[in-house]
């Protein structure tokens, strides 16, 4: 079984803010492929059906974004997970908005989630799709920069992205993480150039 996580924070008030994009895109998946995301278990909302032909479990940790380890964690161990099998989705501010970078295993960056998935499994070779939400944040603090939502002029190429990963997403489950590097690691910007 295939786990795909999508981080984010729990809760209404930060449901649209550019931290959940994990979130959003964990549940495009389960749209496209009628999985339904109810079961509470390991501090977590998932969900398990195909896609692929795969078997898959779709997760939102419940816990907040820093702790998101635990959960990870827990599902990993409960389920006997091996580490390949673990896909992670969450944003990134390094990278422009709308870009998206997959790779196979590396190290946290500065997402203190992935640092706490981490650390919890003690394990980083597992494969994660990193959605940009923009390098300049200009004069706005990180920590309020991330739980904010999405600019008008950023929304539609948000939308692109979150669906680009989904597709990504599905590729490495039809063909293989390669695959999905391949054909996803570009820079759209300036590919359109």
């Amino acid at each position: 079984m295939i786990v795909i996580v999508g981080l984010g924070n729990p809760g209404r008030k930060f449901e649209n803010t550019k931290h959940n994009i994990g979130y959003i895109t964990v549940d495009l998946l389960a749209e496209r492929h009628g999985i339904k995301i109810n079961k509470l278990k390991h501090k977590a909302l998932s969900g398990t059906g195909l896609i692929a032909g795969r078997k898959v479990m779709l997760v939102k940790p419940r816990t907040y974004m820093n702790l998101s380890g635990q959960s990870v964690a827990g599902i990993v161990n409960y389920y006997a997970v091996d580490i390949s099998d673990l896909y992670v989705v969450y944003d990134d501010v390094d990278l422009p908005a709308g870009t998206l970078r997959i790779r196979k295993q590396g190290s946290a960056g500065t997402h203190n989630g992935m640092k706490n998935i981490i650390y919890q499994l003690g394990d980083d070779r597992f494969p994660r799709f990193r959605l940009g939400i923009g390098a300049d944040r200009g004069e706005t603090p990180l920590r309020d920069y991330v739980l904010t939502g999405f600019e008008p002029d950023i929304i539609g190429e948000m939308r692109e992205a979150v669906i680009r990963c989904a597709d990504a997403i599905e590729t490495s489950l039809a063909d293989g993480i390669d695959t999905a590097m391949l054909k996803y690691n570009v820079n759209t910007k300036q590919s359109d150039e």
